[in-house]
């Protein structure tokens, strides 16, 4: 009698799973759904208008117009980016809150969800997968977490796949977090050079990495428009130099870091920039830095502590705002 029963149970249990695994298997997938309610538009106008205001504290309005517009139309991927970004913005530029709550690692979670949900309805796009895999690293990195951080870490280098352009840069910049004596690190390093190489089309010296004879090549058109400054990012351009210029420092290279950040002031847009005494700065205290930037970062910084542009309240803004 008792192998009746256990033969019953397995025979029920084996039923179950098949059911469970035909019908999940055979469910329609998520369909892309581009419609725009009004809703829809007024969301994007006020993200755009508080991304490129470089206006942080405006965050939590957008991402309450953001979210309504995605509920209101779950299938369509920008709307689902865009949430996932604001997430991603209000956590790397935490230090510009007067006090940072332990729940801002609730963005992480968040951002992983959005553009978890943007890559499914729009696999050609790289930026969602390589944003979902920064989110996915920071995640399993905060949760301790190692299978995580691995799916994240070979997230980014799909991305890279796809669009190495504009992902060899995302990669870098969410690994230069990571220890300067790291293979990681030593690794996103070599990728900002790469980027380097494959926006000017050759092998950059890296004695004398000096830009000013490649700026003919700039574009706003195929993959290289990642390379130059953009109508959504408008000065991409300075930003990546300042960030490679970081990663140099922390290093242990400030003489190469300096010649880095002065390709900086090469963009034609860098008058407008507001972070030219950022740049100053750095170029003065390069060697200082090396110390600086090897250190662990707070989870609450002082706001003028000289810190990597990853961990600073311009981690974002240094390449978006106007």
């Amino acid at each position: 009698m008792k192998k009746v029963i256990v033969y019953l149970v397995l025979v029920t249990a084996i039923l179950h799973f098949s059911c469970a695994f035909f019908a999940i298997s055979t469910a329609p997938s998520k369909k892309q759904n581009t419609t725009e309610s009004e809703l829809a538009k007024t969301a994007n106008d006020f993200f755009w208008k508080t991304l490129h205001g470089g206006d942080y504290h405006q965050i939590p309005k957008a991402i309450e117009l953001l979210t309504a517009a995605y509920l209101e139309n779950p299938n369509h991927p920008d709307l689902a980016a865009r949430t996932g970004w604001l997430h991603i913005w209000r956590l790397a530029e935490r230090n510009r809150m007067a006090k940072v709550p332990a729940t801002i690692t609730d963005d992480m979670t968040l951002c992983k969800k959005y553009f978890s949900e943007a890559y499914k309805l729009n696999t050609e796009d790289a930026r969602y997968l390589g944003f979902l895999g920064s989110c996915t690293l920071a995640e399993g990195t905060v949760d301790n977490d190692e299978p995580t951080i691995r799916k994240g870490y070979f997230q980014l280098k799909d991305a890279i796949q796809m669009w190495p352009e504009f992902n060899y840069f995302t990669a870098g910049f969410v690994l230069s977090q990571l220890p300067h004596d790291s293979p990681q690190f030593k690794e996103a390093l070599e990728m900002q050079w790469e980027n380097y190489n494959l926006c000017v089309g050759e092998t950059v010296d890296r004695s004398n990495p000096d830009v000013q004879k490649y700026m003919n090549l700039e574009t706003k058109e195929g993959n290289k428009r990642a390379c130059w400054n953009s109508w959504i990012a408008p000065h991409n351009f300075e930003g990546f130099f300042l960030n490679m210029g970081d990663m140099l420092v922390k290093s242990g290279d400030p003489e190469t870091a300096v010649k880095i950040y002065l390709n900086a002031k090469k963009s034609k847009q860098y008058k407008d920039w507001k972070f030219i005494q950022i740049l100053e700065s750095r170029m003065k205290n390069a060697e200082s830095n090396v110390t600086h930037f090897r250190k662990i970062p707070l989870q609450q910084q002082a706001p003028n502590y000289p810190t990597m542009m990853i961990n600073s309240p311009f981690s974002c803004v240094g390449c978006h705002q106007k």
